[in-house]
């Protein structure tokens, strides 16, 4: 500041001439932005049809059912008399039971398929271009059809049960944790790769001594947070009838039983809950261990 003010008062008025303009054309940039910004909003919500005025009118809608899913059929409060509000806990437990096996089941081999993948999407580490496009577009077509879809095609081909809900979040699994996989590998030190080439290993080798030992706890990580994704993915998968809790859930809504949709939403989150803290804490181990 001593510096500025020691200079001669002509060219502190020209440095400040010139910083004035700046932040005025600074500030000009942000508000034309936000205007622009703001313009496409509103753009894109006249052609989602978005309606502030419906939403402000029937907003006691949603706070009326919440208030039903929270009483009893007798008036009282589910809170007052749990006994009666979870009295189907024990059929409930199976089929959340049954939910965690279908996404349990659903990411391994989900991730064993993306392993094998990866690889060959990678850019760094694939044998050949066209390997790379064919495996790409492959993962690409596993995330990008959701799961629900996945999952109503193949109940129309296996059948109503877990087997559909399985195959759904297998498929997407893949595509999800294939291109995850395949970033991390792209980013790895290539010199442990050159060295084990160097030694005349083959491509296999060379992914199994050089490049795997690099991308396990990565690729363990993303795996954990895939298996939170897909638990509750698979809560949703008995709306089309893959099994599940969400089969519970889908006939208590459709039957109004008000206090049975809000048990079952209970224990789903508070699962949920669990299993986001269990594998949380390992993948922090796992970074960890590798620091």
């Amino acid at each position: 500041m001593s510096a500025i003010v020691a200079l001669p008062p002509q060219q502190v008025a020209a440095l400040r001439a010139d910083y004035d303009a700046a932040v005025s054309k600074k500030r000009l940039r942000f508000y034309a932005g936000l205007v622009i910004f703001s313009g496409l909003l509103l753009l894109a919500a006249h052609g989602a049809e978005v309606a502030p005025k419906v939403l402000i009118e029937r907003i006691g809608n949603l706070t009326s059912y919440f208030g039903r899913i929270f009483r009893l059929d007798t008036g009282a409060t589910v809170f007052s008399d749990p006994v009666e509000w979870m009295w189907g806990w024990k059929g409930w437990l199976v089929l959340l039971a049954e939910t965690l096996l279908i996404s349990y089941v659903g990411t391994l081999l989900g991730a064993f398929s993306a392993f094998l993948l990866n690889f060959f999407a990678a850019k760094n580490v694939t044998p050949a271009l066209w390997l790379q496009f064919l495996a790409r577009r492959y993962l690409e077509f596993c995330r990008t059809v959701p799961e629900l879809v996945f999952a109503l095609i193949f109940v129309i081909a296996f059948g109503l049960g877990p087997l559909p809900g399985v195959l759904a979040i297998a498929i997407h699994t893949t595509g999800a944790l294939g291109k995850l996989y395949a970033e991390i590998v792209e980013n790895i030190d290539m010199k442990p790769v050159e060295g084990v080439r160097a030694t005349g290993a083959g491509w296999v080798q060379a992914m199994r001594y050089a490049v795997v030992p690099q991308v396990m706890a990565g690729f363990l990580s993303y795996t954990l947070l895939r298996f939170e994704i897909n638990v509750r993915g698979a809560s949703v998968m008995g709306f089309v009838g893959a099994g599940g809790i969400g089969q519970e859930l889908i006939v208590a809504i459709r039957k109004f039983y008000y206090s049975d949709v809000s048990a079952i939403l209970l224990l789903i989150v508070v699962t949920v809950f669990v299993i986001d803290i269990g594998p949380g804490m390992l993948r922090s181990r796992l970074f960890g261990a590798t620091r």
